[in-house]
């Protein structure tokens, strides 16, 4: 039987992002637990942080599932997931006035969310086009084909790479506005804080695993030239 060693180079990828994963539900379940004080829904406090950031243009949604938050930068929607828009608790108010911080990225011409944003379709079509076309410069041992294999999968790392300063940038925005805003005390922010840096590490994750996997494409492309 054939063993692939190079697939050991993904285990501290998928102990880390199985790490984070644990990380971003205990944070999530323990601060959901604790209501704010204020007693505002994270629907309504993101009203008033985009309100008070004079960015009123933004639509505030509602969309299906659990911690499927995100912000639609192309129709300057935010939209909030079942367990966050109506709940009161620190971890939602949280991942709310996180998204909040995107919209604001997006008010501001943010750089690095403009270069998200432009290459999430050029991603898309490497992510699902690189393992193919690198098989088949295998199969046919045709070195140019593995190498633009390599190359669409290179875009996945760029996109790991340019959403990490996008969604620390994001938290730290979020965390300014609850704060100016008064709508939580400090020990409240500290909540929100392990709640939004648990999340970051899924990220970081990512980017691990996607820098692993590239070294490992490029290990194997060069064990075929000998």
């Amino acid at each position: 039987m054939y063993f692939d060693w190079t697939m050991l180079l993904m285990i501290p990828g998928l102990l880390l992002g199985l790490w984070a994963q644990f990380r971003v539900k205990n944070a999530f379940h323990e601060y959901s637990q604790v209501s704010t004080r204020s007693g505002l829904t994270a629907e309504q406090v993101c009203h008033m942080l985009v309100g008070s950031a004079k960015n009123g243009a933004v639509q505030i949604g509602r969309i299906a599932g659990n911690l499927t938050d995100h912000y639609d930068p192309g129709s300057n929607v935010l939209r909030l997931s079942d367990s966050v828009y109506g709940s009161s608790s620190v971890a939602a108010v949280g991942v709310a006035a996180h998204e909040c911080g995107h919209a604001l990225q997006q008010h501001g011409g943010y750089l690095p969310l403009k270069v998200r944003s432009a290459i999430v379709p050029v991603v898309n079509i490497g992510s699902h086009l690189y393992f193919p076309i690198f098989f088949a410069g295998i199969l046919f041992s045709w070195q140019p084909l593995m190498h633009v294999g390599i190359f669409c999968f290179a875009l996945t790392l760029l996109f790991s790479l340019v959403t990490l300063p996008v969604e620390l940038d994001a938290s730290r925005r979020a965390l300014g506005l609850l704060s100016s805003c008064n709508v939580m005390d400090q020990w409240e922010l500290e909540g929100v804080r392990k709640v939004l840096n648990a999340a970051a590490l899924t990220y970081v994750a990512s980017a691990v695993s996607s820098a692993l996997q590239l070294f490992r494409l490029l290990l194997i492309a060069r064990s075929r030239e000998d």
